[in-house]
């Protein structure tokens, strides 16, 4: 056998150090480890997220990028909430945003949750530690100094967002304080953060069906962990970086944000997509180029388009630039009718209330799901889509795989040799994607706005089909406990052949 130290000489063992394999990591790597890229507003899952169409939001850009630069001389805190109702813009202004401090050389640092988005994108875990791996790119200086950091407490990573902020960001700056000049000054975006939701953690050491999710906290409390740890970051002397954040005004942001309950913070004031800027020219815009569009890829005469009817569907949408969005998507992907007829179905459609404000969206959502061949089993597919991607990526890591379009098909559908998918969302493409049979065994679905799932959440607003949603309460929360459709489903992942019997309830 052969020996290292044969016919050595002269040499003495000052250290002795056992690898287990490859050297320990830079500390870097190790922060690297713990982030999401997901999450940035560059990121491949956001490849198709909605971005502010040319010429439109102009004013709320101008408006936040001057606020970026300059700040706010009546209300000095760095920290300003950029609010606004579901399908307002505010995802779409917010990546607009990123991409001009970027192309701008303004240093930027985002993260945009999404409560649809992969399970980094849903929680408050890698949040600081994905903010500190992007402002580590600008300075080697910071760079170092967090490398420093992370050398002097490698458990950094497990403590609570306070401690990492502390540690990862706060600290390292205060070495490097001296000197802002190479332009270290820039800001933190921050979207989606009412879609934060507490990381549900079960007992494996349970066996059967007894699965125990533990809920110490709510979603509430991670999401005003997350506004306390930036505002005392903005507070910090050293710390020269602007704070957006853009939610909908949910309570807890409502209360956090509001003089009275917080009159030491002073915040930036606040800037209201809905109340504070008129969105209908905009959507006009945006409409007015989509339908030209339309008209070129489909061969189409001017006159195809009635003369009153952007002006109509500019008044439903009612600000909401997701309902122009999903318009648009509906022509191009109703499949069975042309552009027109498809177009004017959506200006008959009427309204059941006048006190609802999604009057509209609720409207449009109702005809596309009643427009296919089933549409109550077509909402239990959709619920139990999310349901089993959402609780999947919480009850197991192993998610990257496991929950691919085929293999949730395989799961729900009632006959392995038929595919119900393909006959159930032939015309529903334009509220999810749905990947093509060539992409399914890789590609996961993904709907296109949250909207949606609220939308099927209230019984309220979408009506009769609420049959589908108590149906598809069954499969989830039914007879069969969720573990065991997890492990069938992680067992379809694991064979990478077969099929699945249909869970029912």
């Amino acid at each position: 056998m052969a020996r290292y130290f044969d016919n050595a000489r002269d040499f003495h063992i000052d250290k002795f150090q056992v690898f287990n394999g490859h050297p320990s990591a830079n500390p870097l790597e190790k922060l690297e480890a713990f982030i999401a890229t997901e999450a940035l507003h560059d990121s491949a899952e956001r490849c198709d997220a909605p971005k502010c169409h040319p010429e439109t939001r102009v004013a709320v850009q101008d408006d936040l990028y001057g606020w970026i630069e300059n700040g706010d001389v009546d209300h000095p805190n760095n920290m300003k909430w950029v609010t606004g109702p579901a399908g307002t813009g505010k995802t779409a202004v917010m990546g607009s945003l990123s991409d001009r401090c970027k192309k701008s050389g303004l240093p930027v640092a985002s993260f945009f949750f999404s409560s649809t988005g992969s399970i980094g994108r849903r929680t408050k875990t890698a949040f600081v530690t994905t903010i500190a791996h992007q402002l580590a790119q600008y300075r080697q200086d910071l760079k170092d100094a967090m490398a420093a950091a992370i050398d002097a407490d490698t458990t950094v990573f497990k403590k609570n967002l306070d401690v990492q902020m502390d540690t990862l960001i706060l600290a390292p700056l205060r070495t490097i304080s001296d000197d802002y000049s190479a332009g270290l000054c820039g800001v933190i975006i921050v979207d989606g953060l009412d879609e934060c939701k507490v990381e549900r953690i079960h007992d494996t050491t349970t066996t059967g069906s007894k699965v125990k999710p533990t809920l110490a906290r709510t979603n509430d409390q991670d999401q005003l962990e997350i506004l306390q740890v930036l505002h005392q970051a903005s507070l910090d002397p050293s710390f020269p970086f602007r704070i957006l954040i853009a939610s909908r005004p949910e309570r807890v942001f409502r209360e956090f944000f509001d003089p009275q309950n917080n009159p030491a913070a002073c915040f930036a004031r606040k800037l209201d997509l809905h109340e504070d800027y008129n969105a209908d020219d905009d959507i006009t815009l945006f409409l007015e180029a989509q339908f030209n569009r339309l008209c070129r890829r489909y061969n189409l005469t001017s006159s195809w388009l009635p003369p009153d009817a952007i002006a109509k569907l500019v008044r439903q949408a009612s600000g909401q630039f997701i309902y122009a969005a999903t318009v648009i998507r509906f022509l191009e992907m109703g499949h069975r009718e042309p552009p027109k007829a498809l177009l004017e179905a959506v200006l008959k459609m009427e309204v059941t209330t006048a006190s609802n404000p999604l009057e509209h969206l609720d409207a449009l959502y109702t005809h596309i799901l009643e427009s296919g061949p089933d549409p109550p089993l077509s909402v239990r597919w959709i619920r139990s889509i999310h349901q089993l991607t959402i609780d999947g990526a919480m009850f197991t890591p192993d998610t990257g795989s496991a929950c691919t379009a085929s293999n949730i098909n395989l799961l729900l559908q009632k006959d392995p040799e038929i595919s119900e998918a393909e006959h159930l969302f032939g015309t529903l493409h334009s509220l999810l994607l749905i990947p093509p049979p060539s992409d399914q065994t890789t590609i996961k679905y993904q709907f296109y706005h949250k909207s949606l799932l609220d939308f099927l959440d209230d019984p309220g607003r979408c009506g009769k089909l609420v049959t589908g949603i108590a149906a598809s309460r069954r499969v989830e929360f039914g007879a069969v406990p969720f573990c065991a459709i997890w492990d069938r489903l992680h067992g379809l992942h694991l064979a990478s052949a077969g099929h699945a019997d249909r869970v029912s309830g």
